[in-house]
């Protein structure tokens, strides 16, 4: 036999690689615009339209006198609109910035107690703010213009309708948590 048919039937030795992995964070922002698209996404996008509406008619129109009677009703619904405004947006904008606060929160008492007493809220406000502008002839009589400032109580009425689709949501999702 020849050196060179000896090195062909040699045995082979395992050889084992070690490889060094190396890990990279980023510092990219994600957002979470599926959220948008989803029933509670664009419920809540049309709850902060309503809002910004609602408030921008009454604290332009609201009238400012020293008749504390007339400013009640107006002031109660620009404060239930502005509380959940303010609410609603933070909601959603924390829903944007987090996947898991997008998973999380919905499963949690916060959301739903939110929604539960918003309904409650603007239903009293946006009707009281209703009634007292239907029925009170001596504010009408005053030359006051009714018509935006009904229009923003109705918008209230159906802003309410709104929190009650999700509050009914909000509810199952605690639900099935």
């Amino acid at each position: 036999m020849d050196i060179s048919s000896q090195t062909r039937y040699k045995m082979s030795t395992q050889v084992t690689v070690h490889r060094m992995v190396t890990t990279t964070t980023t510092s990219a922002f994600l957002i979470n615009t599926g959220y948008l698209k989803t029933f509670p996404g664009i419920l809540q996008i049309f709850q902060i339209i309503l809002g910004c509406v609602e408030i921008g008619i009454i604290g332009h129109y609201i009238h400012w006198s020293y008749n504390t009677d007339v400013l009640v009703p107006e002031l109660f619904f620009l404060q239930v609109a502005t509380t959940c405004l303010i609410t609603t947006t933070l909601l959603l904008f924390s829903f944007l910035c987090s996947i898991a606060t997008a998973s999380i929160i919905p499963k949690t008492l916060f959301e739903m107690l939110y929604h539960i007493v918003a309904v409650l809220l603007y239903f009293a406000s946006a009707l009281c703010l209703l009634i007292y502008l239907t029925d009170n002839t001596a504010y009408r009589r005053k030359g006051h213009s009714l018509t935006l400032r009904t229009a923003a109580s109705g918008l209230g009425l159906v802003n309410c309708a709104l929190y009650v689709l999700s509050s009914v949501y909000s509810v199952r999702t605690f639900r099935r948590g």
